[in-house]
């Protein structure tokens, strides 16, 4: 499945350097099965996840909502989100972990299968 929005979505942000997260971000997501034509806006969208993440009244499930407005698949916006989280900002993890920001995902599935993407 290709990941479609994304260079609209991006387009006033600054392209990606290069960079190792990026590049892990950027594998993990093929590795998914999620893909993707412009890997500096891919790279930009998955960096706006942790920001949004911070702001007041957001959960994993409003994010990956806003993720899912740009063209993708309910699911795959949820895998796209996972991974930004595990390689941009790990640290919330532990809230997957404990079901902080789980609402509205049902079942855990998504974090079992981001426990190999954590740091």
């Amino acid at each position: 499945m290709t990941l479609v929005g994304v260079a609209a979505a991006v387009t006033v942000a600054a392209p990606a350097q290069a960079d190792p997260t990026n590049d892990s971000f950027l594998n993990a997501l093929t590795n998914a099965g999620v893909g993707f034509n412009d890997p500096n806006a891919t790279a930009s969208l998955g960096q706006s996840v942790c920001p949004m993440l911070v702001q007041p009244g957001q959960s994993f499930a409003s994010v990956a909502s806003s993720i899912g407005n740009q063209g993708i698949s309910p699911q795959m916006a949820s895998f796209f989100t996972g991974i930004a989280i595990s390689m941009y900002c790990p640290q919330i993890m532990n809230g997957l972990g404990d079901g902080t920001l789980m609402s509205g995902l049902g079942n855990g599935t998504l974090l079992n299968f981001l426990q190999p993407f954590g740091r």
